[in-house]
């Protein structure tokens, strides 16, 4: 069972496999879940931003769950799956499926159509404990659901359900922050991406939903053992080659109007570890094999070690 000593590192936050035909990859998304836990990340999670959750049906939902959950615990790795949606019945309904199949955590993030006010968020999160069944809970904490919550709030979620014990902390909100990474560390583990690192490390962040893992988990375990052995001057060292890894994709490849999902799957396919497809659910643009190569030729350059060999 995760608890806070065990719910830690960078946990692979998967993209889905999809065909041309906008249908669920289900054989190529199971060796994307197999060759993370073969890598030995410490978990795989998927239902998140770039798990493209926003843009699923709820057959495919579950198709994708319930794969993740298969290929994880036959390998003694832990699954998380994300249950977010835009009404409490339908998080209920994700996280009563996750505990069916054997998930040992779910997140969910606040639902995000229209804000939630400030004494609905404790209620709301209220209702989620009593369908855990073991579970443990990660608040997905986001300013897409334009609201960042204070740490009186996060006191009073960890009030409600005991086994909330990681918030994936994202730019605007408090765990982003090194004070409040420190107020949240009291009680909860903080995740946040691979960027911040080097300047929360210090301030006791936990781990990460890492796309960076699937670009190549040698490269980021590495990253993340020299965190948690509080080796700041290799963590330094690390921290700028992926800087300028990230200042080269954004610049390069935002202007194209990608989001998360396409940039993730980007990187994965660079490196020659993810055996992903280039396909995000339209309206959102999906990667050609030309950036594939782009990317591959500015690894091979700058940061070589980030192209994969077993």
């Amino acid at each position: 069972m995760l608890n806070r000593d065990n719910f830690t590192g960078p946990w692979a936050g998967l993209p889905v496999a999809w065909t041309d035909a906008d249908e669920f990859d289900e054989e190529r998304y199971r060796q994307c879940v197999i060759a993370c836990c073969d890598a030995g990340v410490p978990g795989v999670y998927t239902g998140g931003t770039t798990g493209e959750f926003y843009a699923m049906e709820w057959d495919e939902f579950c198709a994708v769950a319930k794969a993740t959950v298969d290929e994880c615990h036959s390998r003694n790795v832990p699954a998380m799956i994300g249950c977010t949606a835009t009404y409490t019945r339908g998080v209920l309904k994700r996280v009563r499926f996750a505990s069916d199949i054997g998930a040992d955590a779910v997140q969910i993030a606040l639902p995000f159509w229209m804000e939630i006010e400030d004494p609905d968020v404790v209620p709301f999160f209220s209702q989620i404990e009593n369908e855990l069944n073991g579970m443990v809970l990660s608040v997905y904490e986001t300013l897409r659901a334009k609201k960042a919550l204070t740490i009186d709030q996060h006191r009073g979620i960890k009030g409600a359900v005991p086994n909330y014990l990681m918030v994936k902390s994202n730019d605007g909100t408090l765990g982003h922050s090194p004070q409040g990474c420190e107020q949240l560390s009291e009680f909860v583990n903080v995740f946040t991406g691979e960027s911040t690192w080097n300047s929360l490390g210090p301030h006791g962040v936990r781990g990460g939903c890492s796309s960076m893992i699937y670009w190549n988990p040698k490269v980021t375990l590495r990253f993340w053992t020299a965190v948690s052995n509080r080796d700041w001057t290799t963590v330094a060292e690390q921290h700028e080659k992926i800087g300028a890894l990230f200042d080269f994709v954004v610049s390069n490849f935002a202007p194209k109007g990608y989001t998360d999902t396409a940039f993730d799957r980007l990187g994965g396919l660079a490196s020659g570890f993810l055996p992903t497809s280039h396909h995000s659910r339209a309206p959102y643009r999906s990667t050609t094999e030309q950036d594939v190569a782009e990317l591959r030729q500015w690894y091979e350059s700058n940061f070589p070690e980030m192209l994969w060999a077993d």
